[in-house]
């Protein structure tokens, strides 16, 4: 699988398709195109991850990372429509995609830009990501020490990573990292599903 798509915009021509899609229960046409991740429909991790994680906090800021096209955004929005979800991609396409796909469920708690658009000073009570394995470790690294950091108090993260694509061993390197930022993280593997871990950070002084 060529990478490339997660870190910059395609140069190819940018030829629409339409999909036919469900996601929280509401099925719709969806806007895709050649240059992002999975543009032919949502692809196994993804349905995994929504069909085995708890619904996102109802308030606050909601976060995708890496968001593609948009299902899990757009899940997280149709779920928790008073929550301000964030749906953040390096790749322009995938970004005009999704902000497309929002405005035809009329989703305006959907706010899609680049990483580096999201305010600094925003925590997160909910991180959803299929995150990009095959960048590499050291780039997959920096993402999630970029993002998962910022859990507010009493937030959660789910991630959710193939077994054969090193999921063991990404979850022992997250309990060291959030164990170097704080106390309050805790690291674990939620479930497996079909050759797929979902990942669960959370933060909190309750837990």
């Amino acid at each position: 699988m060529n990478s490339a798509h997660y870190f910059s915009s395609p140069s190819g021509p940018f030829d629409r398709r339409r999909i036919e899609v469900t996601l929280a229960g509401r099925r719709f046409t969806a806007s895709t195109a050649g240059g992002i991740f999975s543009p032919d429909g949502v692809d196994k991790g993804t349905e995994i991850l929504l069909r085995e994680v708890p619904d996102p906090a109802v308030s606050g800021h909601v976060l995708d990372i890496g968001c593609g096209w948009g299902p899990i955004a757009l899940t997280q929005a149709m779920l928790a429509p008073q929550a301000e979800v964030w749906a953040v991609d390096v790749n322009e396409r995938a970004r005009t995609l999704c902000a497309e796909n929002a405005a035809e469920l009329e989703l305006s708690n959907v706010t899609v830009c680049a990483p580096d658009e999201v305010p600094t000073g925003h925590r997160f009570a909910t991180i959803w990501s299929n995150p990009p394995i095959r960048i590499g470790k050291p780039a997959l690294h920096e993402l999630l020490q970029l993002w998962l950091p910022r859990l507010d108090d009493g937030g959660e993260a789910h991630l959710v990573v193939q077994k054969n694509l090193g999921a063991d061993s990404l979850l022992t390197w997250l309990k060291s990292m959030l164990a170097a930022v704080g106390d309050d993280f805790t690291v674990e593997r939620l479930t497996s599903v079909k050759g797929f871990r979902i990942l669960r950070v959370r933060r909190g002084a309750d837990l």
